[in-house]
């Protein structure tokens, strides 16, 4: 029985659900620059573990207020004062629900604006695509905070930018935005107006595509990059056997057959 996810479920997360199956996620705490406290991490968990058998076709993860996401609740961490083996257990939880959202097979676009700092940033680049406006600032405080990370920074953020430029984010507080953080791939787009607006573009394009097929894109790519070439060739022959031989895809390969579907063509 496919699992049941209902807005009443979620306090710091509002979901919106649309008829063509994008769902709209949005962070709910603008007080607090929407910090992810351990409650917020346990709710996205509980999303993004049921999401891809509840019907989601794609997610758009937006935030209430001015900004996307500042990171650890510095004030939570404060007042708990864990133990290492506790908060050790805090960020085990931050990489469920992280893992969830890169490897769960529902494409996850993000629309970000503001900050997109510390946690917030390991919270971005677990998505799928990312789209910036023109507010939108890219930063890793933790080495003026006396912290580290604890979120899957220095295995996603490195990825996107390399392990050098992550290191002097760190070190010297560097902040990153508009093309210049386009260029470093923090984000693969940037726009004038509403990055909402595009994200859900973007969702809604994505969800129209066959789930199976976003599946493969959006959780088989993952854990290729964690294979040797070697296994993930054997591994990407073997996916591609299953997709692209799927019924559902039949009508697409017929209409390209006979001219009827929409050819590749550059932006216009």
């Amino acid at each position: 029985m496919a699992p049941q996810v209902t807005a009443e479920q979620f306090s710091n997360l509002k979901l919106e659900k649309h008829d063509d199956g994008v769902w709209v996620v949005t962070l709910n705490r603008p007080t607090k620059r929407n910090a992810l406290n351990l409650d917020t991490i346990e709710e996205l968990v509980t999303l993004f573990t049921n999401a891809p058998r509840a019907g989601a076709k794609a997610i758009v993860l937006a935030a209430e207020g001015d900004h996307f996401c500042a990171g650890l609740d510095l004030i939570e961490h404060h007042d708990e004062d864990r133990s290492p083996a506790d908060f050790m257990h805090v960020c085990l939880r931050w990489h469920e629900a992280f893992n969830k959202m890169e490897y769960g097979g529902v494409p996850v676009i993000a629309a970000l604006k503001g900050a997109v700092v510390g946690g917030g940033l390991e919270l971005a680049s677990s998505v799928h695509i990312r789209v910036a406006d023109q507010s939108t600032y890219f930063a890793l405080p933790e080495g003026q905070r006396g912290l580290f990370t604890g979120g899957g920074a220095t295995i996603r953020v490195a990825d996107l930018i390399g392990k050098a430029r992550m290191i002097d984010m760190m070190l010297t507080g560097r902040v990153y935005q508009g093309q210049e953080a386009i260029d470093l791939g923090l984000a693969q787009y940037l726009v004038e107006g509403s990055s909402f607006d595009r994200a859900l573009e973007l969702a809604q394009r994505a969800a129209a595509n066959l789930p199976l097929t976003n599946f493969a894109i959006c959780s088989a790519i993952s854990h290729m990059q964690n294979m040797s070439a070697l296994d993930a060739a054997y591994a990407e022959a073997v996916v591609a056997g299953v997709v692209n031989t799927q019924p559902d895809a039949r009508a697409r390969l017929a209409a390209f057959a006979d001219k009827t579907a929409a050819r590749v063509r550059p932006n216009s």
